[in-house]
């Protein structure tokens, strides 16, 4: 299974409307990422495992041609033992220029949020890093954590990408 998301995307974020996110699911949270970060959802099919790679990159996939490494979102959250199962789904990203894949528990929907429904995130102290956190969306009773997902990946400790020029 492959969705492009070209149908999906619904305008420039640019024209006032809000800034676009794709809402996924990690256990029993909902996150967003910035839409224009995401190429295509996939099925969660097996991958390859790389000796000496933290725990948290499952392994590499080849996509078309193209060796991509895999980020399992959920060991990285540190939010228990990943259920691979039908829902489970992995998000093509392009940063920077560089594919990569992360898998989540499922996708939802895209969600376009104003800037008033973009509340700071609130200071965690040490339990959580909150730089990779852009803020939380606010949608009627539904709270989105909203992850700064360059950041993420090209943190030290994911050593995927190297660091964005600031």
């Amino acid at each position: 299974m492959s969705i492009s998301l070209n149908n999906l995307k619904s305008g420039d974020a640019k024209d006032g409307a809000g800034s676009e996110f794709l809402a996924f699911t990690l256990g029993s949270e909902e996150y967003g990422i910035d839409i224009l970060k995401v190429q295509e959802i996939r099925g969660y099919e097996q991958v390859t495992r790389i000796a000496n790679a933290p725990e948290f990159i499952k392994g590499v996939i080849n996509l078309r041609g193209i060796i991509i490494p895999v980020v399992d979102m959920r060991i990285k959250f540190n939010l228990g033992t990943p259920v691979y199962d039908q829902f489970t789904v992995v998000i093509i990203l392009n940063i920077s220029g560089r594919i990569m894949g992360m898998v989540v528990d499922s996708v939802s929907d895209v969600t376009t949020l104003s800037a008033d429904q973009i509340k700071p995130a609130p200071e965690m102290g040490s339990a959580f890093n909150s730089d990779y956190m852009i803020g939380l969306g606010t949608i009627d009773e539904r709270m989105l954590i909203l992850v700064d997902i360059d950041k993420l990946m090209s943190s030290g400790e994911m050593g995927l990408i190297e660091k964005l020029a600031a």
